[in-house]
């Protein structure tokens, strides 16, 4: 069974930051390419960051500079460190992982940027 596991969500400050992580089991996680969606009430799902399997990155271009994506594929695991957070960032926060015609997503984690 393949499962995608996000964790590290919660309610942060604005400027602040927090750290996101998506463990995975039952794939053989480093042929994989990794990516981050988040989605808001009301709003379009939106890919923020990507990282491939050759550790090539691409971001958003509202989070660049901001979001910082990894991954460690002994440990089946990749992150985002998220800085200087804006309300805007307030979302459900999606792992996936796609591989040609394998694609998989995790439960999902809520960030809260609020005063």
């Amino acid at each position: 069974q393949v499962q995608l596991v996000e964790s590290g969500g919660g309610l942060v400050q604005p400027g602040g930051s927090l750290r996101l992580s998506c463990a995975a089991s039952g794939v053989t996680f480093s042929l994989y390419t990794m990516n981050w969606y988040r989605q808001a009430p009301g709003k379009q799902r939106e890919l923020v960051a990507s990282i491939t399997s050759g550790d090539s990155t691409n971001y958003a271009d509202s989070v660049k500079g901001r979001f910082t994506i990894s991954r460690d594929n002994a440990k089946s695991t990749m992150w985002l460190q998220m800085n200087s957070l804006k309300p805007d960032d307030t979302a459900t926060y999606y792992c996936n992982a796609r591989f040609n015609t394998l694609t998989y997503w995790g439960q999902g984690t809520q960030v809260i940027v609020s005063s």
